[in-house]
């Protein structure tokens, strides 16, 4: 009976999705609605998109298993990292940035954006093949953990789930393109916010309440350390800190997540987009890994792996009817994530590495079809790496899935910021920075296989590069992307000024220039009017002008990016 409960569920979440997807396919006919849906999304969906894009199966089964275990209940830090840095700033910072300056560019990806950015088609391609090799292996990560849960509900083989979700998401992207993922992707999100705060609730009453809970995961030590899984920061802040970086931070630089800032319709839509974007990552990713924290008082020991705790708590404290719910809830976090990467390689290769450098003058229809065919042959690629590794548990596709998030963030994150803010920063820089972090990321990939079959020497891994630098995946990813902010500038500054670029990087920042000369020219004002015997006395009048010749300035710009918009 519960068998045909959760069949009934998960039939009519999927019929759903489709049904979406077939009544989103008019926004679908042309290059632009079918990869960015025309530019005219709302913040409401935007929003979603980016939340659902952001936390996957890997952040519910896998991560918060693995880093509650880890951290405890201060793994609930990287949940607020995430809300905070990867969500509240990073809207802040790239979202207005990322919208107009793509929208002047005329470009749709990442890669495109930079070839543009910089004048210099081999920078697109580069951008490409990095995309290419490494979100392959990140998208194949999304079904780890799904097989644990679909066997404890089903009994079945982890690739039948597999095919049925990867089957479901190719017939809705390919209907429907961006709309179709961005009300899936609302609808999806809707049911990880009820989802999380029912879940966590009913673990928790199942252990006797959060007092009850906190009590007993004290009373486990971590060494000598009494009460380490339910202090402030955990046994491990080294580790902890470098968590949250690389999963807040990391997100800036990441194809799939920069994209939806690509898609969304004005600033006030930005501004909306930033809260409502906040409170999801808080609620999802927060109770997510707060959830995760208390895994050790329903698992004894790791031996099964990381994947096994959350579907052990899960099949201990919920009933039949919760367990449906979670089961909609990973399929909707995994499915929501493996629409928007298939979305972002698909429009990558065909648009930057195909269009833009082998078949310059490929037709709209055969762009439409190429995006379409590269979206089902990444699913499938994605599928059958995630089967093949389950199958056989190669270490090589395990530790490219480990690297993939740090090689992207570690590649794009500081040239892309950079690129945003600076008109000094210089092609170069980008390229060196590009190498670095693909590099590194070989290297680690190269260090962690030798460690596996037990070929690095015993007093490489004690040393303290090892430890903190090399002995995981995350460390290697948070250091290759902060040197990203050492290389872009040091480069850029030690090379000429590129005065042939001047006149064009003036037009394409022109839209920020207006807010900035006004806030400085009232800056200086009131510094030079500043009455020297009673400093607070005209106070009020001088702010007032400050504020004025400000709101005047933003509206300007406002004005004319509206009317560029009604364009």
């Amino acid at each position: 009976m519960e068998i045909v409960l959760y069949v009934a569920v998960l039939l009519i979440f999927f019929g759903i999705m489709i049904a979406i997807g077939v009544r989103s396919r008019k926004s679908a006919s042309s290059v632009q609605g079918f990869v960015l849906g025309s530019r005219s999304v709302g913040p409401w969906l935007s929003a979603f998109a980016y939340g659902t894009s952001y936390f996957s199966a890997v952040i519910f089964i896998g991560y918060a298993g693995q880093f509650g275990w880890n951290f405890g209940i201060a793994a609930t830090w990287i949940g607020i990292g995430n809300a905070i840095i990867g969500s509240l700033f990073a809207w802040a910072v790239l979202g207005r940035r990322t919208r107009v300056m793509t929208q002047q560019l005329d470009s749709a990806t990442m890669p495109d954006y930079f070839g543009k950015r910089f004048a210099d088609n081999k920078l697109k391609i580069a951008a490409s093949v990095i995309i290419f090799i490494f979100l392959i292996p990140y998208t194949a990560s999304l079904y780890k953990g799904l097989g644990s849960l679909f066997e404890m509900a089903f009994d079945i083989d982890y690739w039948v789930c597999i095919v049925i979700m990867a089957a479901v998401t190719a017939v809705y992207v390919l209907i429907g393109g961006y709309m179709a993922t961005a009300w899936n992707d609302f609808i999806q999100g809707i049911i990880m916010l009820f989802g999380i705060v029912v879940v966590v609730a009913a673990v928790l009453m199942s252990k006797g309440g959060l007092n009850q809970a906190i009590i007993d995961l004290s009373q486990i030590a971590e060494g000598e350390q009494q009460g380490a899984y339910t202090s402030f920061f955990g046994p491990d802040l080294y580790g902890l800190i470098m968590v949250v970086l690389l999963t807040s931070l990391g997100t800036w630089g990441l194809p799939q997540m920069v994209q939806k800032f690509y898609a969304i319709k004005s600033q006030s839509a930005i501004r909306k987009g930033m809260i409502i974007s906040t409170a999801f990552a808080l609620v999802v990713a927060g109770g997510c890994y707060f959830l995760g924290g208390f895994g050790r008082l329903f698992v004894e020991d790791v031996s099964a792996g990381y994947d096994s705790i959350i579907p052990t708590m899960l099949s201990q404290s919920l009933n039949p009817v919760l367990i449906t719910l979670v089961l909609v809830l990973v399929v909707s976090a995994s499915m929501s994530t493996l629409s928007s990467l298939v979305m972002s390689s698909s429009s990558t290769i065909t648009l930057d590495l195909i269009k833009g450098g082998i078949k310059k003058d490929l037709g709209h229809k055969e762009q439409m079809f190429l995006i379409r065919l590269f979206i089902a042959v990444f699913i499938v690629i994605s599928a059958v790496i995630a089967i093949v590794y389950e199958e056989f548990q190669l270490s090589f596709i395990a530790q490219m899935m480990g690297v993939s998030w740090g090689a992207l963030a570690g590649a794009f994150l500081a040239p892309y910021l950079f690129s945003l803010y600076w008109k000094r920063m210089s092609k170069l820089s980008c390229w060196i920075c590009f190498a670095f972090g693909t590099l590194t990321a070989v290297a680690a990939l190269i260090i962690s296989l030798c460690n596996s079959a037990g070929l690095l020497p015993e007093a490489f891994t004690q040393s303290f590069i090892y430890r903190y630098l090399f002995g995981s995946s995350i460390y290697v990813g948070v250091w290759t992307m902060l040197a990203g902010f050492v290389i872009v500038p040091a480069v850029s500054l030690l090379q000429k000024k590129d005065l042939a670029a001047e006149k064009r990087l003036d037009e394409l920042f022109r839209p920020f220039s207006g807010l900035s000369e006004a806030v400085e020219q009232a800056a200086d004002s009131y510094l030079e009017d500043r009455p020297s015997a009673d400093p607070l006395k005209e106070s009020d009048g001088t702010c007032e002008k400050m504020q004025a010749t400000q709101d005047g300035a933003a509206d300007a710009p406002a004005a004319d990016r509206t009317s560029e918009e009604e364009k």
